[in-house]
This record gives C-alpha cells, structure tokens and sequence, in this order.
C-alpha cells in the first residue's frame, strides 16, 4: 500500500514551483487561480522573492500548500494513495489531494489559518526550539517542570522532538534538556509557537472559516495530526483540523500507525525531503521516495 505524504512550514526555498508553472499548462492555470483567490501574487514571491519574504507565515503555508497540491494535481492518475498525511499545514495537502477540499476553498482556510497565526504570533512573542537525542517522556518531563508556556509541539521521529512556546520558557527547557544529556537543543527560525496554548487567540478565528467550508468523504483515510488516526467522516476531519492548532503533530505515532494499517511505500509530495528523512528513522524497512 502506498502512502502520500506533505510536509509543512519551514520545507520553502526561493524558486519553488517555478519549472511547474513553466512547463504545465493545467499547473499554470492553477497557480494563478491561488493568485486571484489570495489577492496577490504569490507566485511572484515564490519564484523570484527572498529567503525573508518566504519566512512570513502569511506567505510560507499558502506557497507550500499551492507546491505540494499542484505538484500531486500533475502526477495526476499515474499514482493513486491508499491513504495520505501530513505534517501540520501539510494536513491541507493531504484534504484536498484526496477530494475532502476542493482547491479553492483549500487556498482560503489555508490563507485564514496563516493570517490568524501570524495575528497569534504578534500578541505574545514565542518560539520553537529542537531538541535531539532525548526520549519523549524526558522531554516531556522538562516542559512540564518549567514555569511558564512550554510544551511538546512536533514529535517528528525518535530522537526528535520540536517544544513550543514562551521564551523564556523555551530557553530555560533547552538548558535543562542539554543538562539532561541532549544532543542539541537549538531554537528555530519560526514565527511564534505553533502547536501550543498560545495559539489559543487564532482557533475562533480558524473554527469559524473551517465551520462555512463544505468538507466531502476523502477518497482515502487521511491520518490526522491530533490522534494519528486515519479519518473519512468530515464532521471529525474538521474538528481534528481545528484542535490541531493547538495540539501537537503525532508524527511519529501518526507513520507507525500508517504502517500497521499496511502501508509499505511513503511518497512525499511537495518542496524539500523532510518527511522521506523522518520516515526512514521512524522505520528503516519502508520504501521512501519523493517528488519535488
């Protein structure tokens, strides 16, 4: 069983998309669709902007969906997924690949979701940091002895965990991770702390245009973020889809989980090899592969 998976925020570099937009008409015709749905040219920032203009998050979570979706639209019937995931903005991906969105209105939520974050991240500064080389439970254990906002926000594989949160919170964790024997516990260029409480002012905000927007029945189970569990019933992919906002991105339970169903190939789609990296550390016996 083959598996498509997407990444998410932070998988961006300038000139993504180009040679899509270049060579293919239907990919074309996309493209700029998202340009009048947004009301700017995205493509333009893609394509020809800077490393800083691809850092805000209004513009980094609508360009790599746009990669990611577009690319999978072209690969067309050639591959079809007998399940699909992704890694938190990628979970927009994975709805719309496999018909529980339709592009446009996935272009809109993922534009309303960037915005009410980077509305969330300018209340209150924080920050994300990586820490490697613990187990969980010690991670865990460090963010729970904090005072202040700190939380586990990304468990991407053993070995690899992204906290979140304030940052004084996130400083004093990354001290006593690298006390309690990590490898690396180093902050990340990110605009705020997704995945943590403080993302609490961006979830109304969310709920509401996942609320007006027709969700349909995947053509596939698409293994959700919260719960790392496959879902199909569009009233549970939408509530799943706003508590994920808040919680965090169960990758590496989400690819196990994948596996155990039966899945023996993980196919990433869209910009960067993040996902294919993580998926072999999590288990070394799949197929990884990907289209850029």
């Amino acid at each position: 069983m083959k598996a498509f998976v997407f990444p998410g925020q932070g998988a961006q570099f300038v000139g993504m998309g180009k040679d899509l937009y270049d060579n293919n008409e239907q990919a074309r015709a996309m493209f700029e669709r998202a340009n009048e749905i947004l009301g700017f040219r995205i493509t333009d920032l893609m394509f020809e902007g800077t490393d800083e203009d691809l850092r805000q998050t209004a513009v980094t979570q609508p360009a790599i969906f746009l990669h990611s979706v577009i690319l999978a639209t072209v690969l067309g019937t050639e591959i079809k997924p007998d399940m699909t995931a992704g890694h938190s903005l990628g979970e927009f991906s994975a709805l719309v690949v496999s018909g529980a969105l339709s592009f446009d209105d996935g272009v809109r939520l993922v534009s309303a979701r960037a915005k009410a974050m980077q509305k969330a991240c300018e209340l209150k500064p924080s920050t994300m940091a990586a820490i490697i080389a613990l187990p969980d439970e010690k991670v865990e254990e460090i963010c729970a002895a904090q005072d202040g906002i700190v939380v586990c926000a990304n468990y991407n594989c053993p070995g690899q965990l992204v906290i979140s949160g304030e940052i004084d919170a996130i400083n004093a964790a990354c001290e006593a991770a690298k006390a309690a024997g990590a490898k690396r516990a180093l902050p990340l260029k990110v605009g705020g702390a997704f995945h943590s409480p403080c993302m609490e002012p961006a979830r109304a905000e969310l709920a509401a245009a996942i609320e007006s927007t027709e969700f349909h029945t995947p053509s596939c189970p698409v293994y959700q973020n919260v719960d790392a569990k496959p879902h199909t019933d569009p009233a549970e992919i939408k509530a799943n889809l706003v508590a994920q906002l808040t919680a965090p991105v169960r990758w590496t339970q989400t690819v196990q989980n994948m596996i155990a169903d039966g899945c023996t190939e993980f196919i990433e789609i869209g910009p960067g090899k993040v996902l294919q990296g993580l998926v072999s550390k999590i288990d070394r016996s799949v197929a990884v592969s990907g289209h850029q």
